[in-house]
């Protein structure tokens, strides 16, 4: 069985699988469930084993590659593929509720593969079989929605897994790797400072040179502080001008920009477009 949309693609058959790898894996979150055998895949180089009741999820942040693969014949699983859009609008609503966001998609990154327990193994079935059932549904306007939100809240159940998987300890600490230790520093406050956009600030708080935050920023993750800055910055502008009703100032407001003529200038230097031109996407 194979469902396929522009945001989504779910499969339990192996040519289904091969196809999305070909087609798709670059830039979408992809997700496996093992229910038998196993299927050793290639990923970033490294050999990956995905067994019976381990789960397998790339994420689309780093452009993993799946590469060649090889499975036992007993094998049997459930896939879903989300797209790079879908995975980014259910991660800007997590991140401003999570503060480990970032610590749990690099864990993600690290360890792309780990067991389920029962009771984990069953939501993530009941996630897949509410997916399947919206999908054999003739389209309808509210398809993109229901999708968002059935990927929010299965993505968000896996996270929460994860507060077991990962543990307390994972968190970097100062005396076993400084760069490490600045860089989650600067993400957590991120979380806890989101409307604040000087790097100036972030690095006076660190107690270090702005350069040096964003040389540890550039070779922890591949953008600089000012990248990061700026992408929650434009996540948070895309969502409050295309999924609610607020208009240009109060957004801007919202935002704590000094004026709208400000929040205009920067959403466009950012984007391209002006807020209003978001919003007249939204109506498109």
């Amino acid at each position: 069985m194979t469902f396929s949309t522009d945001t989504l693609f779910l499969t339990d058959e192996i040519e289904g699988f091969k196809f999305c790898r070909e087609t798709r894996s670059v830039n979408a979150m992809t997700i496996i469930i093992c229910e038998a055998g196993y299927i050793d895949v290639v990923l970033n180089g490294q050999n990956v084993r995905i067994g019976k009741d381990d789960i397998f999820i790339r994420i689309p942040t780093y452009g993993q590659e799946l590469g060649p693969y090889q499975y036992s014949p007993d094998y049997k699983f459930r896939q879903l593929t989300v797209s790079k859009s879908i995975y980014e609008e259910i991660m800007f609503s997590y991140m401003r509720t999570e503060p480990r966001w970032w610590q749990k998609q690099e864990y993600l990154r690290l360890h792309p593969v780990f067991h389920l327990n029962d009771l984990s193994k069953q939501f993530c079935m009941a996630y897949h079989n509410l997916v399947c059932l919206e999908l054999a549904q003739p389209q309808t306007d509210y398809r993109r929605q229901i999708e968002q939100l059935l990927g929010r809240a299965g993505i968000t159940e896996i996270m929460l897994y994860l507060d077991h998987v990962i543990g307390d300890d994972a968190m970097p600490r100062e005396s076993v790797n400084s760069s490490d230790y600045i860089f989650h520093q600067f993400m957590t406050m991120l979380h806890e400072h989101p409307h604040q956009r000087e790097v100036q600030w972030f690095a006076s708080e660190l107690n270090i040179t702005p350069k040096y935050l964003s040389e540890i920023s550039k070779a922890r993750s591949g953008k600089s502080a000012s990248e990061w800055i700026a992408e929650i910055t434009v996540a948070e502008i895309t969502h409050l001008l295309r999924h609610t009703t607020a208009s240009i100032h109060d957004v801007a407001v919202e935002l704590e920009f000094p004026n709208t003529s400000f929040f205009c200038q920067y959403t466009k230097k950012h984007t391209g477009m002006t807020p209003n031109h978001f919003r007249k996407q939204k109506k498109d």
